[in-house]
């Protein structure tokens, strides 16, 4: 009796643990972790919010431009169709069934005075959103359609959301936009295009009409989408370019991608060139990992690449050159090949990074996607699942560095894409695990809080908070049904995805640079906001809950 009364008390306690472990305090408010939503064929489910939080959308994929063009007439939705489809309506090659949607991406706030619009009596207020547009319609001549919004936090719905540019200032189609960060030592907001040789980094004004430029004869083309300035004004650049599966890894992808970093010649003007770095990463031999042309399997699979992605293991890193504008020019140029051809270290398609806020920018922490397939032969040991890594340095400008994996992938907890801190140790991070691994694993997108202070590879230690349950909601649930039908062209995604967390107090000065403060989301004038992608295409603000 003893000895079950004892593995009684012993379970409870266990149990206590555990749902200690399974929240979070981010000031005065309690995330506590939740179930994730049940992915179901046709079936549109709800969004589930810890009970610590809300959210109120601040723009809608329905809401009209104030300044439409023939193209974009909509937050979320292109001027190439109806809003919805009719019934019985069949898409064809000249005909839509359905508004090309543009989906909103990468959330910017700033706190601005004297901003204008297309309505000169209008008093657009001081509280901004931009964001660029992943998606767009096509054009005459067969390109696509980016665009620049600005949601004007203050307004009415008149005027809330303006179309900044839709072209530079050279007269180019403006390209989809993936990524976005305010740079105060420029003044510029950089957008990023992760469309492989036609990507790259665009500078935009934040006055309107925004004046666009194309920056990338300095940074190189390539799939760019995070983008992150350091206090020494140099731009952290992360690229998701997907590889191919080998013969025995069909379901997985060779590490591809790389992490840049741009050192300007004069941080205040970054049209007047600098010199363009890729991280190396030596392994446990002191050998760089690189890029192996021809070898899918090998890459894949390899010792490094499991090393990497194993708990409490260390590997130094170097910045190496790939382009110098004051020797190479510039034109514009391959950054992919350039690192591969230097011996950068690839990784499984990092999306987004970060500086550990109150790091003195000595810790950059950035999310790598994996494979989304539940069938990956890498698996969770050799980075099929991604995962969640930090680099350290002396400092910013440093050359030389560590990197250490913070959090490996598991398949409930994969995917990774956008992140944000809401602390300096709790660290937002938006899984985009696609339409295919929501049926896999049967449930769809997540928005977790991981503990950077967390040794996740002890036995017995929590897993992240997921804050955020994303549903299916209607539109997305009629695309899926559309997507399906087989060859009929239909051009919109389906399954909503998590993108777009952003916290910020809006600070457009040098000392408000994101990564200097401590956050504290949900509290006084730390605002977090995500975008609720593909379907009604809603950004969102999450407040802590009355």
């Amino acid at each position: 009796m003893f000895r079950n009364a004892l593995m009684a008390s012993t379970a409870v306690l266990l149990l206590a643990c555990s749902a200690a472990a399974a929240e979070v305090s981010i000031g005065s408010v309690t995330l506590s972790s939740i179930d994730a939503v049940k992915s179901e064929e046709d079936k549109a489910t709800e969004t589930k919010l810890s009970a610590g939080i809300t959210r109120t959308a601040v723009a809608e994929g329905k809401m009209k431009l104030e300044n439409p063009t023939e193209l974009i007439t909509h937050y979320g939705y292109a001027g190439d169709g109806p809003l919805s489809p009719a019934e019985g309506d069949v898409q064809s090659k000249d005909h839509n069934v359905e508004a090309t949607k543009t989906e909103p991406d990468k959330n910017t706030y700033l706190v601005l005075k004297d901003q204008k619009g297309p309505d000169a009596a209008y008093d657009y207020g001081t509280h901004f959103l931009f964001q660029g547009h992943e998606s767009g319609p096509k054009t005459r001549d067969g390109k696509t359609q980016g665009a620049l919004t600005r949601i004007n936090l203050d307004a009415d719905e008149a005027h809330r959301v303006t179309l900044m540019a839709t072209e530079t200032e050279d007269g180019n189609v403006l390209p989809t936009i993936d990524g976005s960060a305010w740079n105060p030592f420029a003044k510029v907001l950089l957008l990023t295009s992760e469309e492989g040789n036609e990507g790259g980094v665009w500078q935009a004004g934040i006055d309107f009409p925004s004046k666009v430029k194309d920056i990338s004869g300095i940074t190189g083309r390539g799939s760019y989408e995070g983008v992150q300035i350091a206090s020494d004004g140099s731009i952290w650049l992360v690229e998701d370019e997907g590889g191919k599966g080998g013969e025995k890894t069909s379901h997985a992808k060779q590490p591809n991608a790389f992490l840049y970093r741009l050192v300007p010649a004069d941080k205040s003007d970054l049209t007047k060139g600098g010199v363009l770095q890729a991280l190396q990463v030596m392994d446990e031999a002191g050998h760089p990992i690189v890029f192996t042309e021809g070898k899918r399997d090998e890459d894949i699979l390899s010792d490094a690449m499991k090393a990497l992605h194993t708990y409490g293991k260390r590997f130094k890193t170097r910045w190496i050159t790939l382009h110098d504008t004051a020797k190479d020019g510039m034109e514009p140029f391959d950054a992919n090949a350039a690192a591969k051809a230097a011996g950068a270290s690839p990784f499984k398609r990092p999306e987004n990074g970060q500086f550990r806020p109150a790091s003195d920018f000595r810790e950059f922490v950035f999310a790598e996607t994996g494979d989304t397939n539940a069938k990956s032969e890498a698996n969770a040991d050799h980075g099929g699942f991604g995962g969640v890594f930090k680099i350290t340095q002396p400092s910013a400008s440093a050359n030389d560095g560590e990197l250490t994996l913070v959090y490996r992938g598991t398949l409930e907890h994969t995917g990774f894409d956008n992140l944000s801190f809401l602390t300096a140790d709790q660290l937002a991070v938006a899984e985009d695990a696609g339409s295919k691994l929501h049926g896999q694993r049967e449930a769809f997108d997540s928005l977790y809080a991981i503990d950077l202070a967390t040794d996740y590879g002890k036995d017995g230690a929590p897993q992240p908070v997921r804050f955020v349950a994303e549903g299916r909601d209607g539109a997305a649930t009629l695309d899926s049904k559309l997507i399906r039908m087989g060859d009929s062209g239909f051009q919109n995604d389906d399954d909503n995805e998590i993108t777009g967390i952003h916290v910020s107090d809006g600070d457009a000065s040098v000392e408000g640079l994101i990564g200097t403060k401590a956050p504290q989301a949900f509290n006084e004038n730390w605002r977090v906001f995500y975008t609720q992608q593909h379907g009604e295409n809603i950004t969102w603000e999450l407040t802590a809950a009355k």
